[in-house]
C-alpha cells in the first residue's frame, strides 16, 4: 500500500512520484534533497554528513566517532570528532600532527596539557567551554563525576582519531634497552608496559584540581589554552545572536569559532568567508542551507541536531531556521581570526545605479539596503 504521507519529488509539471523502494524517514529528514528548490543547479558535492551515520568506536567506558574526508569528500581542510567519556574515563596521553580545537557539549571534563616550555596545564571545563591544543603539544582528557561529551576539530580533512600519536604505542615500539637508558632505570621496569594502545580506558575520578595543580606546580599556566564560554556574552541581533572566539580574545588559537543562535523564522544572512573553510556542528533545532558556487552551481541541504555541515572558502551560503525551536550551530574555521563578507553590506556599499544596472531591481531593495547596517542574523 502506498504511504500517502510520503513526500513526493514533484513540482508542478516537473518530477514524478516515487513508488519505491525508498527510505521515507530519510526523505522526510531531507526534503530539500528529495525536492530541491528550483534555484538549485549543477553538480555541487555533498556538504552534509550526520554523526549517526559515522562508525562509532566503542571502548571501555566511552566512545568516539569521526567525520573526515573519508566520510564526506568535501572536507579538505577540517575534520571533526565526537567523543563521550564516562566518570573518570581517560582519553590516553597523546599528541597530534594537527592542531586540536575542542568544544564541551555535555558534562564536565578535566583537560591536561604540557607545552613546549615545560609548563603544565590542568583545567576543569563544563558545557560551553573550549580548549585548544597546538600541533605536537601532548595532552589528555578525563571525564569528571558526571562524565562528559565534546567535539574535537582538526585543521586537516585527512585527520583520523584512530591515527594519533599515543604514549602507550611509543613505549611498546621502543626497544626496552633504549627506554632503560632514556629514563635511567633497569629494563625490568618496563616488563608490564601495554603491548598496544589503551586509547580510552577507565580510571578513578581524579583528585581535587587544586591538589593536582599543587603536586605538578601547574598554577603558573592556569587559564592558558582554555576559554570559558561564559566569559564573553553573545551579541544579539534581530532573530538571534552570535558569539565569536578567535585570536583577538583567545590568543593561543589558530582556529576561529562562531556560535550562532537562530530563532524560529530567523536566518543567518547570505555571506561567505574569503580565506577559510567552515565546518559546522548542529547542536539543536532544524535548519536548511543553500551553498552557491561559480558556473551556476547551487545545492540546498537540511540539517538537524547531530549533523555536520561544511562550506568551502568563498562559497556563498545562508542558514535558515526551518523548525520550531532555536537553532544552535557551532562554526569553526581554519584561520586564527574570524572574517566574513556580507552580501547585504557589499550591495549597500555599492552605488545604487550599479546595483540596479546588474539586478534590475526597483527602489524597494535599494531603500532597504540604505536603511540597515546589515545585521549578521535577521
Amino acid at each position: 500500500m502506498t504511504d500517502t504521507s510520503a513526500p513526493q519529488p514533484i513540482r508542478g509539471s516537473h518530477g514524478a512520484d516515487d513508488p519505491g523502494p525508498r527510505n521515507i524517514a530519510l526523505d522526510k529528514m531531507n526534503p530539500n534533497i528529495l525536492l530541491p528548490p528550483a534555484t538549485d543547479n549543477g553538480g555541487m558535492p555533498n556538504l552534509k554528513f550526520p554523526f549517526s551515520m559515522a562508525h562509532n568506536r566503542l571502548e571501555d567506558g566511552g566512545w568516539a566517532r569521526e567525520v573526515t574526508i573519508r566520510e564526506c569528500p568535501a572536507l579538505e581542510e577540517l575534520a571533526i570528532v565526537n567523543m563521550r567519556l564516562g566518570p573518570g574515563v581517560i582519553r590516553e596521553l597523546h599528541w597530534h600532527k594537527e592542531a586540536e580545537w575542542a568544544y564541551v557539549t555535555q558534562g564536565r571534563v578535566r583537560f591536561y596539557l604540557v607545552d613546549d616550555q615545560r609548563n603544565t596545564l590542568v583545567e576543569d571545563l563544563e558545557a560551553g567551554d573550549l580548549w585548544f591544543a597546538p600541533a605536537g603539544f601532548p595532552h589528555a582528557i578525563q571525564g569528571l563525576e558526571e562524565g562528559t561529551e565534546f567535539v574535537l576539530i582538526f585543521n586537516d580533512g585527512n585527520f583520523s582519531e584512530n591515527e594519533t600519536l599515543l604514549v602507550t604505542e611509543l613505549f611498546a615500539h621502543t626497544p626496552k634497552e633504549v627506554l632503560a637508558k632514556n629514563f635511567g632505570v633497569p629494563e625490568s621496569a618496563f616488563d608490564n608496559i601495554p603491548a598496544k594502545e589503551k586509547y580510552i580506558f577507565r580510571q578513578p575520578v581524579p583528585k581535587d584540581i587544586e591538589q593536582v595543580r599543587k603536586e605538578l606546580g601547574a598554577a603558573q599556566m592556569t587559564g592558558k589554552y582554555v576559554f570559558r564560554g561564559k566569559d564573553i556574552p553573545a551579541t544579539p541581533w534581530p532573530g538571534g545572536a552570535t558569539k565569536v572566539i578567535d585570536v583577538k580574545n583567545f590568543d593561543v588559537t589558530s582556529m576561529a569559532m562562531l556560535m550562532i543562535e537562530i530563532e524560529p523564522g530567523g536566518m543567518r544572512e547570505i555571506h561567505w568567508h574569503p580565506d577559510a573553510d567552515e565546518i559546522q556542528y548542529y547542536l539543536t533545532g532544524q535548519a536548511r542551507m543553500t551553498v552557491f558556487n561559480s558556473v551556476a552551481n547551487a545545492r540546498t541541504f537540511d540539517y538537524t541536531a547531530g549533523d555536520v555541515g561544511y562550506v568551502p572558502k568563498n562559497l556563498a551560503h545562508y542558514i535558515e531556521n526551518t523548525g520550531t525551536e532555536t537553532v544552535h550551530v557551532l562554526n569553526v574555521f581554519n584561520r586564527a581570526d574570524y572574517r566574513d563578507i556580507s552580501l547585504n553590506q557589499w550591495l549597500a556599499l555599492t552605488p545604487s545605479a550599479l546595483v540596479q544596472g546588474h539586478l534590475d531591481v526597483d527602489d524597494r531593495l535599494m531603500n532597504s539596503l540604505r536603511a540597515t547596517r546589515c545585521p549578521v542574523v535577521k
